[in-house]
Formats: C-alpha cells, sequence, structure tokens
C-alpha cells in the first residue's frame, strides 16, 4: 500500500494520501486496490473519527489512470480508455462506496486539480476543503465515454440535473471559488494555508460526540438516497453499536 496510497494516523484523525506525484496522482487499478485496503482498515478502526483524503503534491488527482501517448488520434485515445473501464469502475466504485460509508466523518483536503474520477472521490467525502489554486473538471465526455454512475449520481444530488448536465456535460473548468459557490466544497483557502486550514476543521469535527455524529451522517446520507425522511429503520439501534 506504500507505493500508492499512505494511511497516517495522529490521535483521532487519520489522513489517506494518494501517492502517485510522478503520474500526477492518477487512479490506477493498483491505487483503488490500495484505497480499498485503507478504507477497509479505517472502518474497523474505533480510535479514528476523522479521515482526511489529499493527494501528494501539486495536485489532488489527475483522474483515470489512461497512459495515452503523444499523436494519438480521438479514436485511439477512446479504444484505450474504453478498454479498461470495466475493471477500473469495479474498483473504483468499491473505493467510494467504503469511503462514502465509513462511520468516521471525511474531509477531502484538495490541495491541487481534481479531475474525473478524482473528482468523484473528493465527492465521496462528507466535507471538502480546496486549496484556491486547484481547477475541477469532467473530461470523460470530451475523451469519448460516459462518466460512472456513482459519480453521476453523486452531482445529480448535489447540484440538480441541470447544472450536473452542465457539469459533466459541458466538461469545462471550474475554480475552487466557483465550486465553493455551487456547493461542491465547503471552505477555500491559499495553497500554502491549505494544511493548517484542514487540520483546524478535521479537529473540530474530532472534538464532537462520535456517535450521534455518526448516526447524523448515516441518516443524512440515507435521506439523500432514498428522497425520504422515513430511514427510522434503516440506523435503528445504531446508538447501541459499540
Amino acid at each position: 500500500m506504500a507505493d500508492n496510497v499512505l494511511l497516517e494516523r495522529k490521535g483521532r484523525i487519520a489522513t489517506v494520501t494518494l501517492s502517485r506525484p510522478d503520474r500526477r496522482n492518477s487512479l490506477s487499478d493498483e491505487m483503488l486496490g490500495d484505497l480499498v485496503t485503507a478504507f477497509s482498515a479505517l472502518r474497523d478502526d474505533d480510535s479514528t473519527r476523522v479521515v482526511i483524503v489529499t493527494g501528494a503534491p501539486p495536485i489532488f488527482s489527475a483522474g483515470a489512470d489512461a497512459p495515452f501517448k503523444k499523436g494519438m488520434s480521438e479514436e485511439e485515445r477512446r479504444r484505450m480508455f474504453t478498454s479498461r473501464k470495466s475493471q477500473f469502475r469495479r474498483l473504483f466504485e468499491r473505493a467510494n462506496v467504503l469511503l462514502e460509508n465509513l462511520e468516521q466523518v471525511t474531509v477531502g483536503a484538495i490541495n491541487g486539480h481534481a479531475v474525473g474520477g478524482g473528482w468523484g472521490l473528493a465527492l465521496a467525502c462528507d466535507f471538502r476543503v480546496a486549496a484556491g489554486e486547484a481547477e475541477f473538471w469532467i473530461p470523460e465526455v470530451d475523451l469519448g465515454v460516459p462518466l460512472g454512475v456513482a459519480t453521476t449520481t453523486r452531482f445529480v444530488r448535489l447540484l440538480g440535473p441541470a447544472r450536473a448536465k452542465d457539469v459533466i456535460i459541458g466538461g469545462r473548468r471550474y475554480s475552487a471559488v466557483e465550486c465553493l459557490t455551487l456547493g461542491l466544497v465547503n471552505e477555500v483557502h491559499p495553497a500554502a494555508r491549505l494544511t493548517g486550514a484542514v487540520q483546524a476543521y478535521a479537529e473540530r469535527l474530532a472534538a464532537k460526540p462520535f456517535r450521534p455524529m455518526a448516526e447524523m451522517k448515516a441518516r443524512i446520507n440515507a435521506i439523500a438516497r432514498t428522497g425520504t425522511p422515513e430511514v427510522n429503520a434503516m440506523t435503528e439501534g445504531f446508538l447501541d453499536r459499540a
């Protein structure tokens, strides 16, 4: 796991770092497998209350790892991207579901560009704090492939259908400030101050009573998925768990 993903624990806060800076933290099958391992370990970690997800500088993640070569035609790029999407989607969905369903609250520390699946991974976090210099965009349609169902669903939940279409089909770059206005990030800070701001954000959350916070996360997620507040049965007995 150390080659692709770093998992560090400090007190009640754990940090998961995408660590392929030579490949702009692009999401290879191996990295996604390592993310599954890290999130699975945290799922059973009673000592951790908050999980930070970030990327090794200078960016958060360039999305799906597709080794395009200079001079490739659009059709060649589409075939290469499409050929590995089935395995990628399976692993990507597994990692995202584990992240979204952690009992701990999660904070995406978006220290640089978040592209395609990288942006999708950030959306699976409960909160997102971004560097002012970060940019966000979805290139999939322009590459000739559809965006995955899970990430598309999260965009629709957060933005509604019309704005989600604009982001996904339009494919333009969004600044961190624009994402703040859209409600896709919670705070924006200069890159030089991001680490301290994220740490302070995480510490505020870690200081809260864990069980009520975890229960409210589960209830809100359930309501978002079902579109109805009738979810008491889904979380019944939550506070009784160790």
